[in-house]
């Protein structure tokens, strides 16, 4: 999937590359987070509504099976209220597996019913899954994105294997009281991946491991903002990563993960400031999502002012995973990039700062004998994806990586900020001129327990 969009600075003029000084160095100071608690016209508190890939493409799914709007390969948009359920048509190939997402995303911060969620499926036009349907809900009382996908998998004896159109389904299946009639926005993401090639030999299962995670990293922990979920993620590697999140706030992160490797992550929570603060039940959640955005596993922790964390692990990635019988296995079936959200509940009295510490263990295997180019199709990892990794990166609007690790917590001075908007000037110059459990006490891999 594309994140970046044209750029507009080869389309300005000398004027505009001028006047862009002033305003970018005043953009630079803007970067400069504010007091925690700054109300913010995206969201309360200042917390940023769910970002949605800026290349997907607005559909209205229908209540009628035979009407649903046509997905091929890509990212779209639409809406879901208390009641509905919609259905798009998906073009299937004979050859490629298939992997159908939807991200709900409610508004930050506010108040969910528990089994409040949604239900996707994959079938065919005469009603036959093409693998078991998922059920996705918030499990507690707190709003942040959840997803799952539904899946299409080229293996003799299984359905669903003919080239066609095949119906893609979002259900609401809360019974709270969920989103009105305006409805809360879904993302859906079609992604398809290569078979493996004619006679190839189906790769043999990892061998045996353990779920022992890595010893932590020394040193400084490196400053990032996380994003509000899977399109403005900053890639982070292994090692320590710092953030600072608001009551009711999700800030996403993503990981390469290679064939081979599993992923560990813990995530510290600071103490409360605040005298007296309330018990809040799960109030501390981490959450991996894989590449096609599956659902992988999920671990929370109570919190009461008290230093916390929340610990999690994961199955090596192994193209032989999918045959698992379980979940949390079976999602750790792509070498590529995994997504991690971290969730600070809505009734915790008070933002927290966080560590994040991301552990890679084993050793990168060869990928299996695809009949295709998975990297291009999204799955697979880039020696540039390793690099933005290791430095904490995120692609700006035109493409570009931007070093996070510059951007941290103590703010930027005037200087600084003048010195980053002539830099900033001169790239537009250049650019012109060319053109969810209790927390586990080891961090075993989880079943999937589908409480997002």
């Amino acid at each position: 999937m594309t994140r970046g969009r044209a750029g507009t600075a080869g389309r300005a003029g000398k004027a505009g590359r001028a006047g862009a000084v002033s305003v970018l160095a005043f953009g630079a100071l803007m970067l400069v987070p504010g007091p925690a608690g700054a109300a913010s016209p995206d969201g309360p508190d200042g917390m940023a509504p769910y970002e949605t890939s800026p290349d997907a493409e607005p559909v209205r799914g229908t209540p009628a099976s035979t009407d649903g709007p046509r997905l091929r390969p890509g990212t779209y948009t639409d809406t879901i209220a208390r009641g509905e359920k919609k259905y798009y048509r998906v073009a299937l190939d004979a050859k490629s597996n298939a992997f159908v997402s939807t991200v709900l995303a409610p508004p930050p911060g506010i108040e969910v019913g528990s089994t409040d969620g949604i239900r996707v499926l994959l079938e065919s036009t005469d009603g036959v899954k093409c693998s078991n349907g998922n059920d996705v809900t918030f499990g507690g009382g707190s709003s942040r994105p959840i997803a799952d996908y539904a899946t299409r998998r080229i293996e003799a004896d299984r359905s669903c294997q003919s080239a066609g159109d095949y119906l893609y389904s979002v259900e609401w299946t809360g019974s709270g009281n969920g989103p009105g009639d305006g409805g809360w926005p879904v993302e859906l993401t079609y992604m398809t991946e290569p078979g493996l090639r004619a006679g190839a030999v189906m790769p043999s299962e990892p061998a045996t491991w353990n779920s022992q995670a890595p010893s932590p990293s020394a040193g400084r922990a490196n400053s990032v903002s996380g994003g509000s979920g899977f399109n403005d993620a900053p890639a982070v590697g292994g090692g320590a990563w710092k953030d600072k999140l608001s009551p009711g706030e999700s800030r996403f992160y993503k990981v390469p993960v290679e064939w081979g490797q599993q992923l560990f992550l813990d995530a510290e929570f600071a103490n409360s400031t605040n005298d007296e603060p309330p018990l809040v039940f799960d109030g501390l959640r981490l959450g991996v999502f894989n590449t096609a955005r599956g659902f992988v596993a999920s671990a929370s922790a109570n919190y009461q002012g008290k230093p916390a964390a929340v610990s999690l692990g994961t199955a090596p990635a192994a193209f032989s995973n999918r045959s698992s019988p379980q979940d949390a296995t079976a999602a750790m079936r792509f070498s590529g990039w995994y997504y991690v959200r971290v969730s600070l509940d809505r009734r915790v009295d008070s933002a927290l700062p966080v560590t994040l510490r991301v552990g890679l263990k084993g050793e990168p295997q060869p990928g299996p004998p695809y009949d295709g180019d998975a990297t291009a199709a999204g799955f697979g990892i880039t020696d540039e994806d390793r690099e933005a990794a290791a430095e904490g990166r995120i692609e700006d609007t035109d493409g570009q990586s931007v070093p996070l690790k510059a951007i941290g917590f103590a703010g930027i001075g005037l200087g600084t900020a003048l010195v980053l908007g002539l830099v900033l000037w001169t790239v537009l110059g250049r650019r012109g001129r060319g053109a969810e459990a209790s927390r586990a006490s080891a961090p075993a891999p989880m079943p999937a327990s589908r409480e997002h």
